[in-house]
């Protein structure tokens, strides 16, 4: 038997207006799942516990089997991970954005434009990156650039005790109110303040206002955390696991849980991604040794942040045509049963633009052990169906069970 993990990032949602009252699982057309959810197991499950706030993070560890009122240290430093940078126990770690703030003068009374600075490109980012390392580093606190608009600030000796806001959640609102406080606040936001006066005017972003595109205006500082310690998932459920993303916080909990974490070239964590690469790779994986694999796709999650209805229809779609087709018509043309589990991690409401910690709806098919529920794979079809998993990190173990 393989397992198989298809997570779809900030895929469930509320009705929306656009779609005739119907969310975007009950919009797009997505006949494999459907076939699935027919055929298989319905239910909602809560990946963010009370008292967490519902990241990617916490809600990815939780699909994972991750208890994470036990083991969770903070976001940024399972990217660092995925970065390959070593910390120390004394490093504190930080998310940088790349973000496009409004012109006001004052930095404070300037809007957050765009969290992802027009998807910058990760060969673009990287230069900002070291511009701002070399202006602005100390013996104690360096940048690390990652992928596209997601970056790594590490300081030696910082605090954990300072309230930071992910820069998605304030999509067009003013920054005023949501700029750092508490410990370390203020050299937090000089180091914000000064990135502004060094990314002005920079080639990469003279060359980008110039073709049109967002500048990077500034980083944004949040996601603190320290060393993170995760139990190995093979030791945990006796399965020699993959993971297949593009986001480094993924790949630092694959690379963190004792998984392998597979490159796909392309794969870019929004609709433009190669789906059908991830789907190879997952398959290569799978007849490669694995027994698990787990595909997250962030399509859907950065339409949310965008507001993009469109677009986070079609990622549904090419997840269910190109990633779940696919896997489905190889698997069963070689005769290999599999068990396959599809979910978001969280929502992501167009209307909010933002995460919310609302349970998520599951399938869990059986190619050898197909059923008859003949439902749909939607938030309300998941609901009626009457099954509820109240504590994310035990859904994985349910999905292991024969």
């Amino acid at each position: 038997m393989k397992y198989i993990v298809v997570l779809g990032d900030g895929m469930a949602d509320e009705p929306i207006d656009a779609l005739g009252g119907k969310t975007v699982l009950e919009a797009a057309h997505k006949p494999h799942m459907d076939y699935m959810a027919a055929h298989g197991e319905l239910g909602l499950v809560r990946t963010v516990l009370d008292g967490m706030k519902p990241g990617s993070d916490v809600a990815n560890l939780s699909v994972m089997g991750y208890d994470t009122r036990k083991c969770y240290t903070g976001r940024s430093p399972l990217e660092a991970a995925s970065i390959g940078v070593r910390l120390k126990d004394t490093d504190v770690t930080f998310r940088a954005n790349l973000v496009t703030l409004s012109d006001e003068e004052r930095y404070e009374d300037k809007t957050m434009v765009d969290y992802s600075a027009g998807e910058i490109s990760t060969e673009e980012a990287r230069e900002l990156i070291g511009a701002v390392e070399e202006a602005l580093h100390t013996d104690a606190l360096h940048f690390h650039a990652g992928v596209s608009y997601r970056h790594l600030l590490v300081w030696d000796g910082g605090s954990t005790n300072v309230n930071l806001t992910p820069p998605h959640d304030i999509s067009d609102r003013k920054i005023t109110e949501y700029l750092p406080k508490g410990e370390g606040a203020e050299q937090l936001l000089e180091l914000m303040k000064k990135s502004e006066r060094i990314l002005k005017e920079h080639p990469v972003n003279q060359k980008r206002i110039a073709a049109g595109k967002r500048p990077a205006t500034s980083i944004w500082i949040w996601g603190e955390g320290t060393k993170p310690k995760l139990d190995d998932f093979y030791g945990k459920f006796g399965k020699k696991g993959s993971v297949i993303s593009a986001v480094d916080l993924i790949k630092g909990i694959a690379i963190c849980a004792g998984m392998e974490s597979i490159d796909v070239e392309g794969a870019t964590g929004n609709y433009d991604t190669n789906f059908e690469g991830k789907a190879k790779a997952a398959l290569d994986a799978l007849m490669g040794g694995s027994d698990f694999v787990y595909i997250h796709l962030e399509a859907p999650d950065e339409c949310g942040h965008q507001g993009d209805v469109e677009h986070k229809v079609q990622s549904v779609e090419w997840i269910d045509e190109k990633v779940i087709g696919y896997l489905r018509k190889e698997l069963e043309r070689m005769n290999i049963e599999y068990k396959m589990m599809v979910l978001p991690d969280h929502p992501t409401p167009i209307r909010l633009k933002t995460h919310v910690s609302n349970p998520v709806p599951y399938l869990i098919y059986n190619s050898a052990k197909p059923a008859e529920t003949r439902r749909r794979y939607t938030e309300k079809e998941a609901e009626a169906a009457g099954r509820f998993i109240a504590e994310g990190h035990r859904l994985m173990e349910h999905f292991f069970e024969n």
